[in-house]
């Protein structure tokens, strides 16, 4: 046999011409639309600057928002999320009209003072370019998710100008603990020729100075300077808890209360005047970096000795908590940047450390825990700040992963390894359904410490009450009634050769969603819509396929009805009704826990109606 199988190497370079070639478009036209957006984005910022009352119109800002996705953007609600459903679900594609509308909302909102990111912006623009560019093509599945995630990766990379970081982000925010090695020629091709083009457009990205010199002998590293590392690494997870956490609870929070989804960012734009004037700055709005007034906590002051003031981390996650939460478009992470390096110059005066080098270790150790993902964020560190700091960085990320458990921005993430074990997550369970076991699950306080100890309660202990108990949670159901005989519409080759039932693809779409229950009941006799009464065959061989079908689909009630709104091509023209019930669960010694639901948000997006993504 010999050493070298020719045919496996002609194979390997059939692939790279192949990806070469599809990619070359693909990574120019996202690092040139990069290029626009980050010029757009800046003379905004600037503008804003120059007339400060353009933020009393941020909640008509908000209004224009999100009026413009609720006509055209329903099924792009997700965001990134619904990038990486699709990357797990490859189903139809990302729409392509995500780009305008993620670049119009989010430029907008940087105008009119929003505390919003660039990170979603870009990740959908790339992905949305992408899946433009495969309408044309007609890949195949594996094919398609390579190809969105070449998307993200270049978006990322040409947006932040590290490429491979971008590279390894496309690759590991799919899911915890595990890499997806399958595209990494493409992705790492895309995000280099993704971030040269947008460099070819004279974009500049903002250079930081960080200065390592403390080393222990021999060593690489500072032992005692590692610690106070490790140590930063705990305090920058739990913020990134905080964020993650906050940002969920206040989407969740503004949907309760406003029902009506256009008057959701005006009360959040209301909100943040409201913060500006409570506070007497306006250091929180947009993205943070730079700052005409002297004496502003930026990102780049933060680098600085005596460059952030005391809670300005902590003001800055509750400006983007509510800017997300309320739902005005962005992204998370330019935020968590400020939140990261604000904190870092204050836990840096605290432990007598580099305050250069700790905003360094907080400015990617923050974006690390609340978007899981380490090793992207660890080789960030190494683009922007060098290679001196490359121990520091890793431990702190690495930590901030770690501590911040299984919670995240990215409600759409996989858990593929659980972070500490034994775990009781299930295998592949997205993180929005992680959080609604967390929250069906919770234990009296007494409960928890002796878990801590190694101790379950056991039955007839003083204290505990052997009785079963319910444990009630309030749900929404929806039944929605058509034609066994309705096919759902074609889409791609495959759709033209044949279409599928329409009721199947209604139960694939509420899985991919991560709806709890989706089922089909056939039905015996009536009618529906005052269509003519029709009965079922008394013979097994015989159909009538005009008497309806009842699919019925269980799930939190936003999530039920971002679903309607994001499959309005499925559901269109069909009788839908909704109605509130309780889902019963009984345990032993349990205590009754009444009105626990997800809080499904993702800073993009509305999280559980991503499919597809």
């Amino acid at each position: 046999m010999p050493l070298i199988d020719f045919r496996d190497q002609l194979a390997v370079i059939r692939y790279l011409a192949k990806w070469f070639l599809l990619l070359t478009p693909v990574a120019a036209a996202i690092g040139t639309v990069s290029a626009l957006f980050l010029w757009l984005l800046e003379h905004a910022t600037e503008a804003r600057w120059d007339h400060p009352w353009l933020l009393y119109l941020l909640p008509l800002a908000g209004i224009a928002s999100a009026a413009l996705y609720h006509r055209w953007g329903r099924s792009v609600e997700g965001g990134n999320n619904l990038l990486v459903d699709e990357i797990h679900r490859p189903g139809g594609g990302i729409p392509p009209r995500i780009v305008p509308l993620i670049f119009i909302a989010t430029v907008g909102a940087h105008l009119f003072g929003a505390s919003v990111g660039r990170e979603g912006t870009a990740v959908q623009m790339g992905g949305g370019i992408a899946s433009a560019f495969n309408r044309l093509l007609r890949l195949g599945p594996d094919d398609l998710r390579t190809l969105l995630m070449a998307g993200i990766a270049a978006g990322f990379g040409a947006v932040f100008g590290t490429p491979i970081a971008g590279a390894i982000f496309a690759m590991e925010v799919l899911a915890i603990g595990r890499m997806e090695y399958s595209a990494l020629i493409p992705v790492l091709y895309a995000a280099l020729a993704a971030d040269f083009t947008a460099a070819a457009w004279d974009v500049h990205h903002t250079a930081y100075q960080v200065t390592v010199t403390g080393r222990s002998g021999n060593l690489p590293f500072d032992v005692l300077l590692l610690a106070k590392a490790c140590l930063a690494g705990i305090v920058f997870g739990l913020a990134a808890v905080f964020f993650a956490e906050l940002a969920h609870g206040l989407g969740r929070l503004f949907r309760r209360l406003i029902r009506q989804p256009l008057l959701r960012p005006a009360a959040g734009g209301l909100v943040v005047i409201g913060l500006v004037f409570a506070l007497g700055t306006r250091d929180y709005l947009g993205l943070g970096v730079t700052s005409p007034e002297p004496g502003a906590t930026t990102i780049v002051s933060s680098f600085h000795a005596g460059g952030a003031s005391p809670f300005a981390w902590f003001w800055k996650i509750v400006f983007t908590a509510v800017s997300l939460g309320s739902g005005f478009k962005g992204g998370e992470v330019t935020p968590l940047f400020y939140i990261g390096a604000s904190l870092g110059n204050q836990v840096a005066d605290v432990l007598q450390a580099p305050p250069d080098l700790f905003a360094g270790l907080g400015f990617v150790a923050v974006f690390a825990g609340a978007a899981n993902t380490p090793l992207a964020c660890t080789v960030m560190g190494i683009e922007l700040f060098g290679s001196a700091g490359a121990p520091y960085l890793a431990v702190a990320c690495f930590v901030s992963y770690l501590v911040s458990g299984h919670s995240g921005i990215y409600l759409s993430q996989r858990v593929a390894t659980p972070k500490v074990r034994p775990a009781t997550v299930p295998p592949e369970a997205p993180l929005r359904v992680v959080r609604e076991a967390k929250a069906a699950d919770q234990l009296p306080l007494p409960a928890i410490f002796d878990v801590f100890n190694g101790k379950t309660p056991a039955e007839g202990e003083p204290g505990m009450d052997s009785n079963h108990r319910v444990r009630r949670r309030e749900l929404g159901l929806v039944r929605i009634y058509l034609a066994p005989k309705e096919r759902a519409p074609r889409r791609g080759l495959g759709g033209f050769l044949r279409s599928r039932p329409l009721y199947r693809e209604i139960i694939d779409a509420a899985r991919r969603d991560g709806l709890m229950n989706a089922i089909a009941h056939p039905t015996h006799y009536g009618f529906s819509g005052n269509a003519d009464i029709h009965a079922r065959s008394t013979s097994p061989e015989v159909t009538n396929e005009s008497l309806m079908l009842c699919v019925e689909l269980v799930g939190e009630t936003d999530a039920l009805e971002r679903f309607c709104e994001r499959h309005g091509d499925l559901l269109a023209g069909k009788v839908i009704v909704h109605k509130t019930v309780e889902h019963w669960h009984l345990e032993k010694g349990a205590v009754v826990v009444d009105d626990v639901f997800d809080d499904d948000f993702e800073g993009e997006p509305d999280a559980a109606a991503q499919a597809g993504s």
